[in-house]
């Protein structure tokens, strides 16, 4: 990087912000989940003085208040490719593969987001982003006409491709030219309430799949959700309605733990917007769409592969024995069939740890740091007391539970199925890159700490 460009770090988080800005001026109800939110993160924090000190010894507790993710919904391959390059000028690249249609939902998707552990503490905003499964549609006449819809639309502003590809000529962008930048990227996922189709258009798409309408009818993928984090999420879904919003029926993901794994997240209900058809007369007709919400999110530690083996395996045993209504009917057999299959799932870090089935950071105790000569293996540098081990928080997504979101606020009764059909090669390929693997991206994190711990202590050997 030049000396006079500034960090993709400092256009992330200011794209984040900005991001935040506008989200929170469209959607007044985000503004009001931020600081139901930032209440149970402070009260979580004052009464778990245990947790407030693990947070900051291993500085995590200054990223709990950012926002942690967007969602959008694209429609093309290349819509996908320039987005993927748009992303890589705030430093955030694709990581993990998911295919919806398992769940119901029309399209696959990736996380863009920052990937070494001192970009992700710096600012970890990412974007779950969703490419539209036209293959998927069953109605020919229909496929081709969306198509047709969506070659014509162009997503991003001419200022917005110009910036990226001076961003990739000069390795990086100036403070002037990264501000601009942020301000025309944003146009891409600014709502815009004028549709691209007339209104028999839509409602053939909206019967196809709410979702296939939301991507197909509009100007450009506006962001749906932004979703901040909280550490209890069961107390943010029992607040919603005081703070007069409606919370979906279940919290998707694991079930209420004392050592949280992997992602929990819960949402309140999509706002209905006026939009408006230009039909064939020419007169603007008004109606509305459904699609845009808040949605919350609690993580836990990234686990292995056979953690998530185990993981989606009690899942599936859950839902075998009751699989959540969209209307919230049977949410707490579906919340008591979860905590019977989770039981099975070690509910202690050390035990977690003890089976492999999560990723751990390792760093020096106060005796360790104070250590002279020591030998051995990490295990038994532990057992001396000489180093300590913290969950690496899970930085990605879970295909089941972003379904889960999507269906909820899709409107109740609008499970929708489709054959299963993940293809991660052709996704691939519409990308323009791989998307990275989020196992090794976990195991590479753990192995460098060990190697430091080692190293560290390797050092001090040396001294005397």
């Amino acid at each position: 990087m030049k000396s006079d460009h500034i960090s993709t770090s400092d256009i992330r988080s200011a794209f984040s912000a900005a991001m935040s800005a506008m989200y929170r001026e469209e959607v007044p109800a985000y503004g009001t989940l931020m600081e139901l939110v930032g209440r149970v993160n402070d009260e979580t924090l004052a009464a778990r003085p245990a947790l407030k000190e693990r947070l900051q010894a291993t500085d995590y507790l200054d990223r709990i208040s950012e926002e942690r993710h967007g969602a959008i919904r694209l429609g093309t391959a290349a819509e996908l490719a320039m987005m993927a390059r748009v992303f890589a000028v705030m430093g955030m690249y694709p990581v993990g593969y998911y295919d919806l249609s398992t769940a119901g939902v029309p399209v696959h998707s990736t996380a863009f987001r920052p990937i070494g552990d001192a970009e992700l503490k710096r600012n970890p905003f990412r974007v779950f982003t969703s490419l539209l499964r036209l293959d998927l549609i069953a109605d020919e006449d229909l496929r081709e006409a969306s198509a047709q819809i969506l070659s014509k639309r162009q997503i991003f502003t001419e200022g917005a491709i110009a910036l990226t590809e001076k961003a990739e000529r000069n390795g990086g962008l100036g403070k002037e030219d990264a501000q601009h930048f942020v301000n025309e990227v944003l146009e891409t996922f600014r709502w815009h309430d004028e549709a691209n189709v007339d209104a028999a258009m839509y409602h053939r798409l909206h019967d196809a799949h709410r979702l296939i309408a939301d991507v197909v009818s509009f100007k450009g993928p506006h962001i749906n959700h932004l979703t901040p984090r909280t550490l209890d999420i069961d107390q943010v879904q029992s607040l919603m309605p005081e703070y007069g919003i409606a919370p979906k029926a279940v919290v998707e993901g694991p079930p209420t733990r004392a050592c949280p794994i992997l992602l929990r997240q819960t949402s309140f209900k999509a706002l209905e917007e006026p939009v408006s058809f230009r039909n064939a007369d020419g007169v603007w007709e008004t109606a509305s769409h459904t699609a845009r919400f808040g949605e919350i999110e609690q993580r836990g530690i990234a686990l292995t592969p056979k953690g998530r083996a185990l993981y989606d395996k009690l899942l599936d045993n859950s839902r075998k024995i009751v699989r959540p209504a969209a209307d919230g009917s049977n949410a707490r057999d579906y919340e008591a069939a979860l905590a019977q299959s989770f039981a099975e799932f070690p509910d202690d870090w050390s035990a977690i740890r003890a089976e492999s089935l999560g990723y751990f950071t390792y760093s020096l105790t106060a005796k360790g740091k104070a250590a002279a000569t020591t030998r051995g293996d990490i295990e038994a540098l532990i057992n001396q007391g000489l180093v300590q081990f913290d969950p690496i928080v899970y930085e990605d997504f879970l295909p089941v539970s972003a379904a889960g979101i999507f269906q909820s606020n899709l409107g109740d009764g609008a499970q929708q199925e489709f054959v299963a059909s993940p293809n991660q090669k052709r996704f691939e390929t519409d990308l323009g890159m791989k998307v990275l693997n989020e196992f090794d991206h976990y195991a590479g994190i753990e192995q460098a700490s060990i190697d430091a711990c080692l190293q560290a202590l390797s050092k001090q050997d040396a001294a005397e």
